[in-house]
């Protein structure tokens, strides 16, 4: 894989909260998740399935531009800020790059509804590891 871009794979929790890639670079990683499957106990999309879609594309455009180098990334920050939830649709997360850097990247990631409503900012940070 040395110096050869890493392609996305879905990992399990990916999977069952069917996770689907539109777009993906280091620069940028697009995916859209149901809403139905991914709600909680008041019929909303749960926020915790909104951070952990944040986390695996701002975590998926990281290890892109670190597999160039022939390195791995480690997530070390992430945090999140709810703006508003829907009941029903699709959600998309779109990753963009606010640093690639030789040892931290970090990435801003905006979810919305199907209507283009912001409904959670997030901000992730990875550190760019050798690979074991």
């Amino acid at each position: 894989m040395d110096d050869e871009m890493w392609q996305i794979r879905l990992g399990e929790l990916d999977e069952k909260m069917g996770v689907r890639i539109l777009e993906e670079s280091p620069e940028k990683v697009v995916a859209t998740m149901p809403v139905v499957g991914n709600r909680q106990s008041l019929g909303l999309l749960h926020g915790g399935a909104m951070v952990a879609l944040a986390e695996a594309v701002g975590s998926w455009a990281a290890l892109k531009y670190a597999s160039r180098q022939g390195k791995a990334v480690v997530g070390v920050d992430i945090n999140a800020t709810h703006h508003a939830s829907v009941r029903t649709g699709a959600v998309t997360a779109t990753a963009t790059a606010l640093r690639l850097g030789r040892r931290i990247c970090s990435h801003e990631v905006v979810i919305t509804d199907d209507g283009g409503r912001r409904l959670c900012t997030a901000r992730i940070s990875n550190l760019v590891v050798s690979r074991q």
